[in-house]
């Protein structure tokens, strides 16, 4: 009787191997990436090999399968959270970013004023203006660092909590995205991907709305592009069985009329008094009611309508000003924003010509926010949540010679006086109108 041969032991997995398969535009297994990844959060890979294996995947590329068992092997490096013991149903919103952007402050308490618990870790922001941490600092006293028991007992208590990333989930991506910041290797719409979507899944929320931005004042510059990484992050969430939605939306001039962490806070507070700015009120509706019909709670055009009705009506408050005490903030300043910290001066802005507004560039106003000190350029760098700036007037509205078109927020009259300059810069002026532009501009994951 003939012995059955043994299997020939695989080799080991090097480094260098892999990155010449990836360099060779090779698709790589899930035990391959998993290797590669923990080996690197774990030290035993050293940084210029992961260095180089990065620099492959910009210049060749994933496949959306690659994609996803990348994103997986990232989660699965840290703490994954289940919040099935308190809600069946836990909603999460995550946002590419863009200037004037305060979407969540209004969005978050009103899907949890709608019966769906929001339950949200989020970065700090960097370039334009602070993160959505940052504009809820403006709250005196209140607190961000979580820790994951406290995170899930504010859920549990009051069906809305926002905190800081914890450490403790996807630490690849944090050690990942170090290294990426520093080698070039941030604009590649995979490893976008993969850091957005490994945090939200580790995170435990079980239905994802996603706003991937476009344009002058987004880090997605086409639509082309903003659509691809949408339909991605969409595809990731699916494969590990979350809901997950995205919109594309458009960011060629602010959303709203406030830049600044302390002013958006304002201006969030009084859309939840149903005084919103039209656009902005438009996103959260859009983004509000694709996650509630996602949850199942409505058919997408109802979702719409209780969400309007809600917002005109002021009750959504409530829950903001549940959030900001449950976190340790003074809950009297949602009802009071002069209590909120203000900057010193004000200065207006004045129209050079009579006619229309054609533009305002979204980059540019974000830079004069960042000069102000509303943003950092660096992680830990300090800001200013009283600074920032006002418009009065939009994109299409008629303005008069030396009617002000904006307020800047400064610190210091020299502020204002070197900056408003580079905020004229960001308009451009015609003789008649400009033709409506659509905010919202495609939706994947659709439950219309």
């Amino acid at each position: 009787m003939t012995e059955p041969t043994a299997a020939s032991p695989s080799p080991p997995l090097r480094a260098v191997d892999l990155i010449v398969q990836k360099a060779a535009g090779e698709r790589l297994s899930r035990e391959a990436l998993r290797w590669l990844v923990h080996g690197y959060t774990a030290g035993t890979v050293p940084d210029y090999q992961m260095a180089a294996f990065l620099m492959a995947v910009c210049w060749r590329g994933m496949t959306e399968e690659e994609t996803a068992d990348l994103t997986q092997v990232m989660v699965e490096s840290g703490r994954q959270l289940d919040l099935s013991d308190i809600a069946p149903v836990v909603a999460d919103k995550h946002s590419t970013g863009g200037v004037g952007d305060k979407t969540t402050l209004v969005l978050a308490p009103l899907v949890a004023a709608l019966g769906v618990p929001v339950a949200k870790m989020s970065g700090r922001g960097l370039g334009f203006t602070g993160g959505t941490l940052d504009k809820l600092e403006s709250f005196p006293g209140l607190r961000v660092e979580l820790s994951v028991e406290e995170f899930r007992a504010i859920l549990r208590r009051w069906g809305i909590v926002i905190a800081g990333q914890s450490p403790e989930l996807a630490p690849a991506d944090g050690k990942l995205y170090a290294l990426r910041d520093v080698t070039a290797t941030v604009e590649s719409i995979p490893l976008i991907a993969a850091s957005v979507m490994s945090k939200k899944l580790a995170a435990g929320a079980t239905h994802l709305v996603l706003d991937v931005k476009c344009g002058s004042g987004a880090f997605m510059k086409t639509r082309a592009e903003a659509e691809r990484l949408a339909a991605l992050m969409v595809a990731i969430g699916q494969r590990a069985g979350r809901t997950t939605v995205a919109l594309v939306t458009a960011m060629d001039q602010p959303l709203g009329m406030t830049v600044g962490n302390v002013l958006e806070v304002e201006e969030a507070i009084a859309t939840l008094r149903g005084e919103g700015p039209p656009d902005l009120v438009e996103l959260v509706i859009e983004l509000a009611s694709a996650l509630l019909a996602a949850a199942g709670l409505a058919p997408r055009p109802e979702a719409r309508e209780r969400c309007r009705r809600l917002l005109a009506s002021g009750a959504a408050l409530t829950k903001l000003a549940d959030l900001v005490a449950a976190q340790g903030g003074d809950r009297r300043a949602v009802d009071e924003p002069g209590r909120l910290p203000h900057a010193p001066l004000e200065r207006p802005l004045l129209a050079p010509q009579a006619g229309f507004i054609q533009a305002i560039a979204a980059d540019q106003v974000g830079r004069v926010a960042m000069q102000l000190g509303a943003g950092r350029q660096r992680k830990g760098d300090p800001i200013d949540h009283r600074v920032g700036l006002r418009l009065l007037r939009k994109v299409g509205d008629a303005v008069r010679a030396g009617e002000p078109i904006a307020l800047l927020s400064a610190a210091r009259e020299s502020d204002a006086t070197a900056l408003l300059p580079s905020l004229l810069a960001a308009y451009r002026f015609s003789e008649t109108p400009p033709p409506p532009q659509p905010l919202i501009l495609s939706t994947y994951g659709s439950v219309d």
